[in-house]
């Protein structure tokens, strides 16, 4: 546990109707009641006079106790919920900072004592992480979720499976030499089938479990001057996008983000399909095909009468353009006049749910190389069963490799450099 006492500043910078500075560690306790004369029963909460070290009145704050190990960081710790002035949380900073053996917190360093102190593993770090990024309802349930612990508890099964199985393959070359030997194979592959089962459903949600962290990619693709750059606009309902009837002025991928059915969506508008000797408008397809390959899901628009000028994939959504023209229904459309709009919002929503429907607890690619590595391991020592308790210590191996792999993902072992990355991104109070 650390020894340094920290404080920090836990609400957003600015004026605010209340601010709250978080103080934590050995001294938290002892240096708070001198500011505020005495503190709560533990887990309570007082209102007090906050004074400097010279008896100065500086505001009145609501004092709330916590007692380590049941607390957030796992140490003492005190809240001083005081009015959101600046110049109020200014001095109660320059106060705190007098003390000897107190300091300013660094970047994330709260929660960086409560994944040391055994408060949270990795993985619900970065839920943590995620659920202060979060922007939609989708990704605020997945965040919590995956700080609720579901995924490290998962993990923490798989680990006992596979320690157990390398116990008992173990177990069988010590005692190879006795009369009776054992055979442990059968329930060895009761073990690792139930944990590979569980590893491959995971591993398989990672990218749509990403994608509502990240946010899904809706490509708009098709011939130059077919409205794709209109329809943007009109589902953005800004001009984000220029638009003109000369053809090709769209060069380089647009995006603009948004929110669908509660999902995090990235519209993005690209240049027009057509080859050209234009050198500029030639990169600008060949990105706009790269990138449309990578999205999710893409919207084609296609002049009447006319095929795409690029290959479809299943999957598409293949609409008709310049329905404010034509008078055709959906799936004819018009980004000019909202034709067709509301249709395709609602498919789209529906593509995008199903897509999400199969996100499992792991979010972030990290997890699933983690998995990858101990799947692979589990299979080598599952293939390895059918050759003998002569290559049982070789399987053995295996599966500590794959207990390895899952210690990692938790943060267990080989996390620092991790740590350092993951943190960078938290505020000073968390």
């Amino acid at each position: 546990m650390s020894m340094d006492t920290i404080y920090a500043q836990a609400t957003a910078m600015g004026r605010a109707g209340v601010s709250i500075v978080r103080v934590s560690g050995p001294l938290a306790h002892s240096v708070c009641q001198k500011l505020v004369g005495y503190l709560p029963a533990p887990r309570g909460s007082a209102l007090r006079m906050v004074k400097d070290m010279n008896g100065e009145f500086i505001d009145q704050a609501l004092i709330l106790r916590f007692d380590g190990p049941d607390s957030f960081t796992g140490e003492d710790g005190v809240e001083l919920h005081v009015h959101g002035s600046i110049a109020i949380m200014k001095r109660v900073l320059e106060v705190l900072g007098q003390f000897e053996g107190v300091r300013l917190a660094e970047a994330g360093e709260f929660t960086r004592r409560a994944l040391e102190n055994s408060r949270l593993d990795l993985v619900q770090v970065e839920g943590l992480a995620d659920l202060i990024e979060a922007e939609t309802e989708a990704q605020r349930k997945q965040a919590l979720r995956v700080l609720s612990g579901e995924l490290g508890s998962k993990v923490e099964e798989w680990r006992r499976a596979l320690i157990r199985s390398a116990a008992l393959l173990e177990a069988t070359i010590d005692f190879a030499d006795e009369d009776v030997p054992v055979d442990v194979s059968d329930e060895v592959r009761d073990l690792l089938s139930k944990v590979r089962r569980e590893l491959e459903h995971e591993i398989r949600g990672t990218l749509a479990a990403e994608r509502i962290r990240t946010g899904f990619e809706i490509a708009i693709v098709g011939a130059p001057n077919v409205g794709k750059s209109t329809l943007l606009n009109r589902l953005a309902g800004r001009d984000a996008a220029i638009t003109s009837s000369i053809a090709g002025t769209t060069r380089d991928v647009i995006e603009v983000r948004m929110e669908l059915t509660g999902l995090p969506v990235t519209l993005l508008d690209t240049a027009g399909i057509r080859v050209s000797d234009d050198e500029i408008e030639a990169l600008g397809v060949k990105r706009a095909l790269a990138r449309a390959d990578q999205a999710d899901v893409r919207v084609v628009l296609l002049d009447s009468g006319c095929d795409a000028p690029f290959e479809l994939r299943n999957g598409d959504l293949l609409l008709e353009s310049k329905a404010d023209i034509s008078g055709n229904p959906y799936p004819a459309i018009s980004g000019s006049s909202g034709a067709g709009v509301d249709e395709l919002l609602e498919e789209l929503g529906l593509k995008l749910s199903v897509l999400a429907s199969s996100a499992g607890l792991a979010t972030h690619e990290r997890h699933a190389t983690a998995m990858k590595t101990a799947l692979n391991g589990l299979e080598a020592a599952y293939d390895l069963l059918d050759s003998g308790p002569d290559h049982y210590d070789i399987a053995a191996a295996e599966l500590r490799l794959g207990t390895h792999a899952l210690e990692t993902l938790v943060g267990r072992i080989d996390a620092e450099n991790l740590l350092d990355e993951i943190f960078a991104s938290f505020c000073l109070g968390k």
